[in-house]
């Protein structure tokens, strides 16, 4: 399998697996322990890895989402927790969903792709996306569950920092980026059906060259995976994508 391929048919599979955990009961319930409500959890923790920034920082460097989503989202919960310390909670949110999910896949599996993640990592230069850079800062756990589990998120905002700079590079308004990409997720991310743009054939093609440059680029950092340990990566990817259909504790 070439890194295009192994790009390609890893993308649902991260983008579901790694984004699992946020609205999850789980995650709902670690948020009432720290006195937040499930909405203020996420744009704290996701956006606390950016350290204690206002609501404007996390507003570009999320991108896709409305202003006002991101003052719900994180500014309305910064009275009553700090973002940096919220973030560090939410990572540990994401493992306790990972242990009430992942109970079914063999700890090699998990340990593999753990490792493969690891490897990309390395290969990813620092100050190119901010939220990826922040979920960097934190160590690789010895668990493998939770090794495994860290590496899929890291993967999905690499990813997603990736199409950020791509769509951006071909001119498209993150409105039209998120518009075309998903109407679901568009009002999702806070628009309204007055914010909807009016979808052409230029802004299509824009929009699937984003997309092309997206699934080329994170293919590069793929590059330094050797033949093995690019099965690893998909076995492990998909492994996590199914158990959230079939979720077993550990």
């Amino acid at each position: 399998m070439n890194t295009s391929e192994l790009s390609t048919s890893t993308d649902s599979p991260i983008q579901s697996a790694g984004a699992a955990f946020y609205f999850a009961p789980t995650t709902a319930a670690y948020a009432e322990t720290i006195g937040v409500n499930a909405f203020n959890f996420y744009g704290l923790g996701r956006g606390g890895v950016l350290g204690n920034v206002d609501s404007k920082k996390v507003y570009e460097e999320f991108y896709f989402f409305s202003q006002g989503s991101i003052d719900f989202l994180y500014g309305s919960g910064l009275d009553k927790a700090e973002a940096a310390a919220t973030a560090k909670h939410y990572v540990q949110a994401a493992y306790a969903f990972a242990d009430a999910t992942f109970g079914a896949i063999a700890t090699d599996v998990l340990a593999k792709f753990a490792s493969a993640a690891q490897k990309v990592n390395k290969n990813v230069a620092a100050g190119q996306y901010s939220i990826y850079d922040g979920y960097m800062q934190y160590e690789t756990p010895s668990n493998p569950v939770h090794a495994a589990y860290l590496g899929v998120i890291q993967m999905r905002e690499l990813r997603g920092g990736v199409h950020t700079v791509e769509v951006k590079n071909a001119g498209l308004s993150p409105i039209d980026a998120c518009y075309i990409q998903d109407a679901g997720v568009f009002k999702l991310h806070g628009y309204t059906d007055e914010d909807i743009p009016v979808v052409t054939d230029e802004l299509k093609a824009l929009k699937k060259k984003a997309d092309e440059n997206t699934q080329a680029k994170f293919a590069s950092y793929l590059e330094v995976l050797s033949d093995e340990e690019k099965q690893n990566f998909l076995d492990g990817a998909n492994a996590m994508f199914a158990a959230l259909s079939n979720p077993q504790a550990i």
